[in-house]
């Protein structure tokens, strides 16, 4: 690894650990709640110690003045939910895209397992050698999905994600993010199957506790860290929901003293 892919590594984490909030979902899904104002919704995260930010390279404008000196993480592929086939990823940019938009690093997604998975392994691994001759990280995003994916049993998920996982290894990504399984004894087998740092994605929407608990047993199975995007930006509180994902990660609180700490109100 080069000093300068080192660095760039620092600038997006935070002793090893990762607290990404991609904001790219305004393709996926359009100016939602969190994207509209994306200037105050940066400022908030990146206050609560969200280490990096990640959008598409057409907002970096919007980026760079409200966060912070936090790491910013460029997009390059994406799809809609209206569309034919929202598993369908298409390249948005390019790496020397991404460094003029002022990047740290670069994300490339990809369905291991889906139809698409031909081209999107072939496209993953052109990011990552163009990002490697500018030594800038590649964080692959990638997710098991598709018809012969398990995800209905912990342990067979398990088994998908640590084949997703070993793929963008072997792809020359830099940090990988997939899907938690869904309890921290069959996570430790994902983060086992590679030497890659691995981050988990939010899932869906839950409580704060929930999301809390979950980012506690990652981290409790290895993880290095969260990518986790609704979950933060459309929370009411931002700013605390980012505060308390921090404190479990950095600080190895628990998902209440973390929720205590941010001053998250009490769930019933």
């Amino acid at each position: 690894m080069t000093a300068g892919k080192d660095a760039r590594l620092a600038r997006i984490g935070t002793g090893g650990r990762y607290l990404v909030v991609p904001m790219d979902h305004g393709i996926t899904l359009g100016a939602v709640k969190g994207l509209v104002d994306l200037e105050s919704t940066v400022d908030a995260i990146t206050r609560g110690g969200a280490d990096a930010v990640l959008t598409q390279r057409g907002v970096a404008g919007r980026v760079h003045p409200n966060k912070n000196d936090a790491g910013y993480i460029v997009h390059l592929n994406g799809s809609t939910a209206i569309g034919p086939d929202e598993s369908d990823k298409r390249t948005t940019g390019t790496v020397e895209d991404a460094i003029r938009a002022g990047a740290d690093a670069v994300s490339f997604h990809i369905n291991v397992g889906s139809e698409h998975e031909p081209d999107q392994i072939t496209e993953l691994g052109e990011v990552t050698s163009e990002a490697e001759r500018y030594g800038l990280p590649t964080l692959a995003m990638a997710y098991a999905r598709g018809h012969d994916v398990r995800d209905d049993d912990p342990e067979l998920f398990a088994e998908d994600l640590s084949h997703a996982v070993r793929l963008a290894e072997e792809l020359g990504a830099d940090v990988v993010k997939t899907a938690y399984s869904g309890t921290a004894d069959t996570f430790e087998r994902v983060v086992e199957a590679t030497s890659l740092p691995v981050v988990i994605a939010g899932g869906s929407k839950g409580t704060d506790r929930e999301t809390l608990s979950m980012v506690r047993g990652a981290v409790d199975a290895g993880a290095a860290g969260v990518s986790m995007g609704r979950s933060i930006f459309q929370h009411d509180d931002p700013e605390a929901i980012t505060r308390a994902v921090a404190a479990v990660l950095h600080d190895d609180a628990s998902a209440d003293e973390a929720a205590e700490l941010a001053g998250l109100p009490a769930e019933v």
